[in-house]
């Protein structure tokens, strides 16, 4: 932040007392100074309350927000290339269906890369996103490297494509998202599927991974041999479980850390950066930003 010194005069009758004063104040237009005990925004799916979620669109709008972190899912088509794709099934965020009306239930798997590559994954959102394509994991990385930010991926339904762990830890090998400086600062895997966290850690115990849901507090040591973080809902999330939570150390030796997900009103985001969580996915991250600031646990989220 910016300041600078005004001085205060007194005067009584006119008469100039000679006291002052020197105060501090905000120089005009300067920006806030970032917390660093703030809980970190997360743009879920990028800032996907303001662009098609998944897109590069979303990715460079997080950007745009000043989000560092953003959050995406990774699956596989038919022909085993890696996209960013949230639902199992192209038909909610695509127009899929017509052009491909005979190919339901429209699964992911089911289509190849070149024909995804077809789809408009930004229509259904805004058609001033018309056109907006579902992006490579390759991609993906590309311009989240781009933009400088950081990444919070998960293995969405990893139990429908065996050795998907292997395969996008060679991706983003490639990427050269595996060095000291990736795994150190910026980079987290999760998933729902605590036999894929598990997976990620045995082929590569460096990388930080994160586990989404609330176990019981009397399982999290179970879940911390190969977890860093534990993410539950927002909803499950009390100033007691997060304790609990952190009162635990992980693989690396760090206590647990805790991610919620997925909150998008400011009383939420305050209720449960009160309760000491350390990162908040949201669809809206700027809001909760703004919300939470100052209020995070102030844990040194690096290793």
């Amino acid at each position: 932040m910016s300041i600078r010194p005004l001085t205060a005069t007194a005067t009584a009758g006119g008469a100039l007392l000679g006291m002052t004063a020197l105060f501090l104040t905000a120089a005009p237009g300067a920006a806030a100074a970032p917390q660093s005990d703030s809980p970190l925004p997360v743009a879920h799916r990028g800032a996907s309350a303001y662009a098609p979620e998944n897109t590069l669109a979303a990715v460079d709008k997080a950007d745009e927000l000043g989000i560092q972190w953003v959050e995406n899912d990774v699956q596989r088509t038919k022909d085993g290339k890696l996209v960013i794709l949230h639902d199992t099934t192209l038909a909610r965020t695509t127009d899929v269906e017509q052009k491909f009306p005979d190919r339901a239930p429209w699964n992911v798997a089911d289509f190849t890369a070149k024909e995804i590559r077809k789809l408009d994954a930004g229509s259904w959102f805004n058609k001033r996103f018309k056109g907006e394509r579902i992006p490579t994991l390759h991609e993906y990385m590309q311009r989240v490297s781009r933009n400088g930010q950081r990444l919070l991926m998960e293995l969405k339904a990893p139990e429908l494509y065996p050795g998907i762990e292997k395969q996008t830890l060679a991706e983003l090998r490639k990427d050269g998202w595996l060095d000291k400086h990736h795994l150190k600062k910026k980079l987290i895997v999760q998933s729902f599927n605590a036999t894929s966290v598990e997976k990620v850690h045995e082929l590569k115990p460096a990388v930080k991974t994160g586990f989404l849901g609330n176990p019981a507090a009397s399982e999290l040591k179970k879940y911390a041999k190969f977890s860093d973080q534990i993410n539950p809902r927002h909803a499950a999330v009390t100033k007691d479980y997060v304790q609990a939570i952190h009162g635990v150390k992980g693989p690396h030796g760090r206590p647990l850390e805790v991610f919620t997900w997925t909150v998008d009103d400011a009383a939420t985001a305050v209720r449960v950066a009160r309760a000491g969580v350390d990162g908040i996915i949201s669809n809206k991250p700027d809001l909760v930003r703004d919300a939470t600031r100052g209020l995070g646990s102030g844990l040194d989220l690096d290793y």
